[in-house]
């Protein structure tokens, strides 16, 4: 029996149980967020080269059957399987050759034969294609030793999709996988969402563009160019980034302008209850709707969520560790309501933990980790640091995700199973 031993320490006083108990799950957060949003209703139809990235607003539908005709699986000779009497060897005469692209305009018949290549139109009367590799041809004709079975090496029009059937549904983002299968379906136009329209609003009057000059109680914006970077995506159009105006009145006027022109405003910063968090307070004044301020998480714990005028909001924590986890786990949840693609959050998988882990219980805590192989067991396996700091960026840059570490955990082995949610790839 393993016995979990609360590791005492002096700390601010978040963890209490009185303080955990007025904050919300993972999964609740979540819930609120795939119940409280709705997709953006418009759409556009753009060509299939220019659909990387966006949104499927309807489903792509094959324009015929793929293949739209019999054709070779690959070089070599086709033949009718019924001319082919007793045991062999057979002698067959060539009567035509039909590359890729061009019709097969002389039809088989008896021992014949017709040299074919990969992907050309299977000739009439033909009913299988032999391998070149296994005839011997000299001049004219072919010997064959071996007797090939009816519809070998032939791929059947419609074998792979039959007309007017569903080739991609609603909500698919299109990668290169799924652009192929558009291509394959005839569909050189796509019906997608329109590109969603977000805003940034990073509030703080310490910090600083890197690189710029700045005072000794001064720091570099990490948050900026870190969450422009990750909406900088084909189905997002970042129409502003702004840096707040550090109290409630200025934040108000700045807050409602963006949120006018934005399906989404994102703030960073200012939503804790201290006496220079302005952000609550000018959306409360604002009349704004908040669903839920204050997840049970470390770090990320004031992560907020509602709605602004006719824009949603997210509110995330300004330590820059705290707002890129907050993003993954709920912005990226958001995002995928708001353009209507498939799923609501990314998946998460079993992982197996790659050393113990001593932590103070109370909130779910979420540390980023890198995937370091494969156990014995056939178990992918994750190392992390011993501690999160929601100040501490360094450690995002090899990490491939991030760890669950259960609330009520106050030690774990090496070899616990831990549930993992990989980056987004935008």
């Amino acid at each position: 029996m393993t016995m979990f031993q609360p590791i005492a320490t002096q700390g601010c006083g978040c963890d209490r149980r009185d303080t955990v108990r007025t904050l919300i799950s993972i999964d609740v957060a979540l819930a609120l967020i795939a119940d409280r949003t709705a997709a953006v209703d418009e759409a556009e139809d753009i060509p299939l080269g220019h659909a990387l990235g966006r949104i499927l607003a309807h489903p792509v539908r094959s324009v015929c059957m793929t293949p739209p005709f019999d054709n070779a699986a690959m070089d070599g000779y086709a033949v009718v399987t019924s001319a082919l009497a007793g045991k062999g060897p057979w002698t067959l005469d060539i009567n035509a050759r039909v590359p890729a692209g061009q019709a097969a305009l002389c039809p088989l018949s008896g021992l014949q034969a017709t040299r074919i290549f990969t992907g050309a139109p299977i000739p009439a009367g033909a009913d299988a294609v032999v391998m070149q590799e296994d005839v011997e041809r000299t001049g004219t004709t072919i010997r064959m030793r071996h007797r090939p079975g009816p519809g070998l090496n032939i791929r059947r029009a419609g074998s792979e999709m039959a007309a007017g059937m569903t080739a991609l549904a609603q909500g698919q983002r299109l990668g290169p996988r799924q652009i192929a299968v558009c291509a394959a379906a005839g569909a050189g136009i796509v019906r997608v969402r329109r590109r969603l329209r977000v805003a940034l609003l990073v509030t703080g009057d310490e910090v600083r563009q890197a690189g710029a000059t700045r005072a000794k109680a001064q720091i570099w914006d990490v948050n900026t160019p870190m969450l422009a970077a990750a909406l900088t995506r084909p189905d997002i159009d970042l129409v502003a980034f702004e840096h707040g105006v550090d109290s409630a009145e200025g934040l108000l006027l700045q807050i409602a302008r963006m949120a006018g022109g934005a399906d989404l405003v994102i703030t960073t910063g200012g939503i804790s209850v201290g006496e220079e968090d302005h952000v609550k307070p000018a959306l409360l004044a604002m009349g704004a709707d908040i669903h839920f301020s204050g997840v049970a998480i470390k770090p990320g714990k004031p992560v907020s969520f509602g709605r602004v005028g006719g824009a949603a909001w997210l509110g995330l924590p300004g330590n820059p560790l705290s707002a890129f986890i907050t993003w993954q786990v709920f912005g990226t949840a958001l995002v995928r309501r708001l353009t209507g693609e498939a799923g609501d959050s990314a998946p998460r998988r079993l992982v197996v933990a790659a050393q113990d882990i001593a932590r103070k219980p109370g909130r779910c805590e979420l540390r980023p980790a890198i995937c370091t192989g494969i156990d014995p067991q056939g178990r992918e396996v994750v190392a992390f640091e011993s501690a999160t700091h929601s100040a501490h960026v360094r450690c995002l840059a090899e990490a491939d995700g991030l760890i669950f570490l259960p609330a009520d955990a106050g030690f774990l082995a090496a070899g616990a199973l831990l549930e993992f949610q990989p980056f987004c790839q935008n």
